[in-house]
């Protein structure tokens, strides 16, 4: 772990060049460009909004708020996670020139799209905050604690990737069950649906989503902006970074036992 931030702190000039390149070269060759990276998760969140509260008629837990405030908070870090987690696994596979190279150290390629992931989850979040201003909606000082839940979606996701990322060199499936546990935790997380909802008809279930490591940057998020009720945040707060720091440790212990043979596998 040393090892790691004493190279980042090194090369950190380099990562922000790389980042903004890699965020760049996205919308190459794109007639609309940057706007394409908006228009999908508009879309996503305006499909959820009418089937929830137009067609399933869902009242958010917090009052005052309409479904659509309470929806954004919750699905904003979704994107960042998921864009962070799907290009942090192809990393290998899409720099494969630089891999190659005897001196590049390859455990910054995961790295590099993480930051470019931020870049776009920053601009996210200024759309969210409009959103919010449009809407009128009460700000406060507490909504500089996105900056900490985004850094610990960052990190969970940066945990996850070190393993997709050298799997795949060798199992080039990985992307696609990446993809298929994306589309299945969604559902996992309660983003469109709150769990107090299972509370008196199965509580197990409950207790099972509190167990997912996103359940508590999820709450976050809207303890942050919409002052959402963050109980036993504590415990979640210890419970999260123990099993990050456990999945970061596995995670970047499989890729450097793996890197010595990336160059001859790509």
């Amino acid at each position: 772990m040393i090892e790691l931030i004493s190279t980042i702190y090194k090369e950190r000039k380099m990562l922000i060049i790389l980042a903004k390149d890699d965020f760049k070269k996205r919308f190459v060759g794109s007639y609309f460009g940057v706007l394409w990276m908006f228009i999908q998760p508009t879309v996503t969140v305006l499909i959820y909004t009418f089937i929830f509260q137009i067609g399933f008629r869902a009242t958010p837990p917090v009052s005052n708020v309409p479904y659509v405030i309470w929806l954004i908070p919750g699905i904003v870090p979704w994107f960042f996670f998921q864009e962070a987690l799907v290009h942090e696994t192809s990393s290998l596979l899409e720099y494969n020139f630089l891999v190659k190279k005897v001196v590049f150290k390859v455990e910054l390629l995961p790295i590099i799209k993480l930051l470019s992931a931020i870049l776009v989850h920053t601009c996210f979040v200024i759309i969210m905050l409009l959103v919010f201003l449009i809407t009128k909606q009460h700000f406060s000082t507490n909504m500089l604690m996105i900056i900490y839940y985004s850094f610990c979606c960052g990190m969970f996701s940066l945990a996850l990737g070190y393993f997709t990322s050298s799997i795949i060199v060798f199992f080039r499936d990985m992307m696609q069950i990446v993809g298929i546990c994306i589309q299945f935790g969604i559902w996992l997380c309660p983003i469109m649906y709150d769990e107090s909802m299972f509370i008196d008809k199965v509580p197990i279930v409950v207790l099972l989503i509190k167990l997912n490591p996103f359940y508590y940057i999820v709450k976050g998020y809207r303890k942050a902006m919409i002052g959402d009720i963050f109980n036993n945040e504590l415990v979640l707060t210890i419970y999260f970074w123990f099993i990050t720091i456990i999945l970061f440790i596995l995670g970047y212990k499989t890729f450097k036992k793996l890197r010595p043979h990336f160059a001859d596998v790509i």
